[in-house]
């Protein structure tokens, strides 16, 4: 697992002396990042990473909750892994990098798996009190941003889960086709 040191993956200044230099006529690689949430579905986060690294061209991150770390172990992650302290930790003064929107600039794609009702409820209410609910907030609406729901089968079939997952659908979809 690389460190959380602040810095978005691809975007260091040094790399190992072994790794050759990207040429410019280099294909770009596809940035993905991973969201993950407190759901018992978190347990395949090792797994998901495993699979989206083994795509060519793919460079992936991953950004967790607090709760979804009950499910996994860091050290099982081979990217980038971003939690609220690195948020918190990066910002200092006035024009410092702001995580959520480098992060956001950062990536091609948004991928959460999985999402859980807590946040679920959060995003459909507009909530962003952790990295990853800032991140969706800001998201380049231009951009695909996919949510793969995870929760048991009461909670899913719960009428208030459909108010969240298709009410926003319904009044954002204007938004998202222009």
């Amino acid at each position: 697992m690389e460190p959380s040191s602040g810095r978005l993956p691809g975007l260091e200044a040094t790399r190992p002396y072994l790794e050759p230099r990207a040429s410019p006529l280099a294909e770009r690689r596809l940035h993905v990042l991973v969201g993950v949430t407190g759901s018992v579905a978190a347990l395949k986060l090792p797994l998901l990473v495993s699979r989206l690294l083994d795509i060519p061209g793919l460079e992936v991150a991953v950004v967790t909750t607090e709760r979804a770390k009950h499910f996994y172990s860091p050290q099982d992650i081979p990217v980038t892994l971003y939690s609220d302290a690195d948020e918190w930790e990066m910002w200092k003064h006035r024009s410092d990098p702001v995580l959520h929107i480098d992060l956001r600039r950062w990536a091609d794609l948004l991928l959460v798996a999985p999402l859980d009702a807590n946040t679920l409820g959060k995003v459909a209410s507009g909530i962003c009190d952790n990295l990853l609910t800032c991140v969706i907030r800001a998201w380049d609406r231009s951009k695909p941003l996919l949510f793969c729901p995870a929760m048991n089968t009461a909670m899913w079939e719960h009428p208030i889960t459909s108010q969240q997952v298709w009410g926003p659908w319904l009044r954002w979809a204007p938004l998202w086709t222009k």
